[in-house]
């Protein structure tokens, strides 16, 4: 397969040729319009529920990707600051970011490599079980352990077993693998903890509590 890409004028620098050979016999493929920017998801972005995603943190290359999802919330689940292009992101589009990490004022370590909490991941979860939140993308730093142990204790919210719970945890950890303390963390979060306002609730949290 042979790929050229000519140009055909000074004036025309938007056409885009490629010569292709092909085996269906299809010798050249024309954009006219190519995309003015690249439309890219965070690292491990992933739809949770309807209008509720997960990721690592956003940088300025996932910016126009976010904007395609029309955030009204963003949880930022590590103690650190986010970086400053996401505040100013956030700030510019008038997207509510809730800082979800642990809390020095009720006794916890504000220690930026601990792990999260049972108050944190509450926190957290009383955000998401509220519609008037939505749409909300639930991050931290690589959207693996903090992210996970909150989507998992959701999931237990929602009447996952442990096992399906533990597995998608898994799914976005990486070569590194899982934490035992994560999905220990996971088993054994008190989900009585979280009140429900099955007013505001989202609809797929009402059909997996009824």
């Amino acid at each position: 397969m042979s790929i050229t890409e000519n140009r055909q004028d000074d004036d025309d620098e938007d056409v885009i040729c490629l010569d292709e050979e092909i085996e269906t016999g299809h010798s050249k493929l024309t954009i006219l319009h190519p995309p003015n920017e690249r439309i890219v998801p965070p690292l491990n972005f992933c739809p949770v529920e309807r209008y509720l995603y997960r990721s690592g943190q956003p940088s300025n290359v996932n910016f126009p990707f976010l904007l395609n999802l029309k955030l009204k919330t963003i949880i930022w689940l590590a103690n650190e600051e986010p970086q400053d292009a996401l505040l100013e992101f956030c700030d510019e589009h008038n997207i509510q970011l809730q800082f979800a990490a642990i809390n020095p004022d009720g006794g916890e370590d504000d220690n930026p490599w601990d792990g999260l909490t049972e108050h944190s991941i509450r926190n957290a979860l009383q955000s998401i079980v509220n519609s008037e939140n939505y749409p909300l993308l639930v991050c931290c730093g690589m959207g693996r352990h903090r992210t996970g142990t909150v989507v998992g204790c959701l999931r237990r919210l929602m009447g996952w077993n442990l096992a399906s719970v533990s597995e998608e945890y898994r799914r976005f950890t990486g070569s590194r693998g899982g934490r035992i303390l994560v999905e220990l963390l996971i088993e054994a979060f008190d989900i009585k903890s979280v009140e429900i306002d099955r007013e505001k609730a989202p609809n797929w949290l009402l059909t997996a509590l009824s």
